[in-house]
């Protein structure tokens, strides 16, 4: 995985940070797009992998919201 493609990716969630929402059996994300396209960078990453455990944890109050729950993007 590229290192310095996911940490400018982890760096624009944090000028930009998504809100995460949880209702029921429903998770919302929501931000403004440039924040999309930093989870999207992120998530190409992963896709990317050549396997191995590899994970993002976005932290609350980083990359996403302060009142939002942290997220684990994780390859299985």
């Amino acid at each position: 995985m590229n290192y310095d493609l996911a940490m400018m990716a982890l760096d624009g969630l944090t000028r930009a940070p998504l809100t995460l929402r949880v209702e029921g059996k429903r998770v919302t994300i929501s931000g403004e797009a440039a924040s999309f396209k930093e989870l999207a960078r992120l998530c190409l990453l992963l896709g990317g992998a050549g396997g191995g455990e590899e994970s993002f944890e976005l932290q609350p109050s980083v990359h996403v919201g302060k009142d939002s729950m942290g997220l684990k993007l994780e390859l299985a």
